[in-house]
């Protein structure tokens, strides 16, 4: 297409999960729950973790920062959801289309560099609990939080501004429910392959040292397991990890499916189904992860819980 007759579309309009009209209300219902639901579980894992002392730890640290990114991922995405299924009119503007895509990619990069940070933590602790507080002490939990923040935020600027520079002249249909890279390339008018090589590019590298992290973390890990004599001790060391290894599966395997393949390759009706994974329901399930399966968070809960009951009664 010549470039003189290209017109950036000024907004586009998001066909969602189902154009069944039937179907609208319940999907309305049933995001409206997940979405309370997230945001109330991980304010309280939050919660939890500022006020109870026994929980200021390096584990702890990392668990309450993934809480923020998971409400956050999900504040981006669920309530322009919320609108567009009872609305009739499902539009979003430009701007706001980019700057949706940009609170979520670096959300999905901090997420996936805390992840891999907390590997490295599983693998002080169990490896060398004696120096556990030494070696992950505030100034290095500080650090390692710092840069994926920062290493989340400048990745998903620099694709933000590349999809900002992209022409959207053919259609501005977009085939899912909130404004993600693979749908955007998939209704540009322009030459896509930068894109396409950025994001096996830079976005690989910021996954590639996650899964680094992730790998050799947990096979010293797991050398270390091995070595234990008895098996009450292999399986303690286990539950410590086994959280995380959950959590780590959902989100590698719904990001993996949706980012590192050619556009060309995209299923829109998978795509979406995925997209909801690691948009409403990984950041929802997280802290039934986290809590479900350790008694100190349990008990930081119940605190919390009473606590709120005793300021509510006066």
């Amino acid at each position: 297409m010549d470039a003189k007759n290209q017109t950036n579309v000024m907004y586009f309009i998001l066909l969602g999960l189902s154009d069944h009209p039937g179907k609208q209300t319940a999907l309305f219902m049933l995001f409206l729950v997940m979405y309370l639901v997230g945001l109330l579980s991980n304010s309280s894992i939050m919660a939890a973790i500022t006020s109870d002392p026994q929980l200021h730890t390096p584990m702890y640290f990392f668990i309450g920062n993934l809480s923020l990114v998971d409400i956050t991922i999900m504040t981006v995405i669920v309530p322009q959801l919320l609108v567009n299924t009872i609305s009739q009119r499902k539009t979003i503007y430009f701007p706001h289309c980019i700057t949706q895509l940009y609170f979520f990619v670096s959300m999905v990069g901090i997420n996936l560099l805390l992840l891999g940070a907390m590997a490295y933590d599983r693998y002080v602790a169990i490896c060398n609990p004696l120096h556990y507080l030494m070696v992950m002490d505030r100034k290095v939990c500080s650090q390692l939080v710092a840069a994926s923040w920062i290493a989340g935020l400048l990745n998903s600027l620099l694709h933000s501004m590349m999809i900002a520079r992209l022409s959207f002249c053919s259609s501005n249909l977009i085939e899912s429910f909130f404004c993600d890279i693979p749908p955007l390339l998939k209704v540009s008018c322009s030459d896509t392959s930068v894109n396409e090589l950025l994001i096996l590019t830079e976005s690989l590298s910021v996954i590639l040292v996650s899964v680094l992290s992730i790998v050799a973390s947990y096979a010293r890990i797991i050398i270390a397991i091995v070595s234990i004599n008895s098996s009450e001790g292999r399986r303690k060391a286990f539950s410590t990890c086994s959280s995380h290894l959950i959590v780590v599966s959902l989100y590698y395997g719904t990001i993996l499916f949706s980012y590192i393949r050619p556009t060309s390759s995209y299923s829109l009706e998978k795509g979406k189904v995925v997209s909801v994974m690691y948009t409403v329901v990984t950041p929802m399930l997280n802290p039934f992860i986290y809590s479900l399966r350790n008694g100190q968070m349990k008990q930081a809960l119940r605190k919390a819980f009473r606590r709120c009951l005793c300021c509510n009664n006066f």
